[in-house]
């Protein structure tokens, strides 16, 4: 390490340790998340993971085998306890509400089934005939499961405990909608956006708008935060994503605005993608494992907040490099603007250990107290 970056970071050290020893015993983890999302001093980053409550948990497999994954999805205790594992074994910073991004399509019309060899929609949209077909509905009655489940979690977890809640992206939605399936390619989705642009654009409204109530019922029922998941964005070229992902992204983020909670738009794809990402509104960027923290704090100034990056892999490996792992991405944003996540969901094969590292190595790592939002951007 350079003699300058030694001396940055024991000043940091020497600046947040009495903060940090004051208020162990007293830390709001949830004005900690929204800090972090607003851009504000913290004293240390909030550590969460995408994918949190999973098959890296034996706590979570053992409510899997006695129950499938819809039952958990669509029961609200058995949500917000498979919620909470990791806020209580890993430790992270937040609860984000276990559930399925196709929940709406089901609520669209189109019927799910999870097997073991992954989430199937039957019926998928393949016409302009079938876009018409999906229909509106109201959270408060078809996916209530979800808002019920978010209740439960606030009740258990209590105030100062970020919860949050989310929904699939315009674009990766309507990918699963047009395949059917969860895996595999998406060339039907990309065919139809070539061939049949109009058809593939009101799909995506339709989405939107459905996407704008479900999140909105997340909030009131007491979610802090939300979070829209596209994976399927790599797929797009910039070109695309401005055409099409792009607007309908801008009509959740800005239909959610009066709401008062942070947006975090995560893409994964993110390097060829930041940019635009910046433009749909969204509160926080959360960024894949190929794109730099610094390089795109560099890009977009204090504009937006940042979350990521580590790649999930590392956290199969030794917990040394896990741990300075995490302390690299936290000193890339000087630990201002930035919320330490993944770069992607956590892999089964995780062992707890190696998650209990991960986030224990954010929440030490030394941040900036005093660092300045600055720059041609901010």
């Amino acid at each position: 390490m350079p003699v300058h970056d030694a001396t940055f970071w024991a000043i940091c050290y020497h600046e947040s340790g009495t903060r940090k020893r004051m208020s162990a015993m007293r830390e709001n983890r949830r004005e900690l998340l929204l800090r972090a999302c607003h851009s504000e001093p913290v004293e240390r980053v909030p550590v969460w993971m995408m994918r949190q409550a999973g098959r890296y948990l034996p706590d979570y497999q053992a409510v899997r085998a006695r129950h499938t994954f819809l039952e958990i999805c669509k029961t609200p205790a058995l949500a917000a306890e498979v919620s909470l594992q990791p806020l209580r074994i890993v430790g992270v910073d937040a609860v984000i509400v276990f559930s399925d991004i196709l929940i709406v399509a089901e609520a669209m019309g189109l019927p799910l089934d999870v097997p073991d060899a992954g989430p199937v929609l039957s019926n998928p949209v393949r016409d302009l005939a079938g876009v018409r077909r999906l229909r509106e509905f109201d959270p408060a009655r078809e996916t209530k499961f979800v808002g019920n489940a978010i209740r439960e979690i606030r009740r258990e977890a209590g105030p100062d405990i970020p919860v949050i809640g989310f929904a699939a992206a315009p674009w990766t939605l309507a990918c699963y909608m047009i395949e059917g399936r969860t895996r595999g390619d998406i060339s039907r989705a990309l065919g139809l956006l070539r061939t049949e642009p109009a058809l593939l654009r009101e799909l995506l409204d339709r989405i939107a708008r459905a996407t704008v109530d479900y999140l909105r019922s997340q909030v009131e029922a007491g979610a802090d935060v939300v979070q829209l998941f596209d994976t399927w964005a790599s797929e797009l070229s910039p070109a695309e994503y401005d055409a099409f992902e792009l607007p309908a992204t801008q009509a959740i983020v800005e239909a959610l605005a009066s709401s008062g909670v942070p947006r975090i738009l995560f893409a994964r794809g993110s390097a060829k993608h930041l940019a635009s990402m910046a433009k749909s509104g969204a509160d926080v960027l959360s960024i894949d494992w190929n794109t730099d923290l610094a390089e795109a704090r560099k890009t977009l100034g204090h504009r937006v907040a940042l979350q990521g990056n580590v790649n999930p892999s590392l956290l199969l490996g030794d917990p040394a490099a896990i741990r300075s792992a995490a302390r690299d991405a936290v000193q890339k944003t000087n630990g201002q603007g930035h919320i330490l996540n993944l770069g992607h969901g956590i892999l089964p094969d995780t062992p707890v250990e190696n998650a209990k590292a991960f986030v224990e190595a954010g929440k030490s790592a030394p941040v900036a107290m005093h660092a300045q939002a600055g720059g041609p951007e901010s």
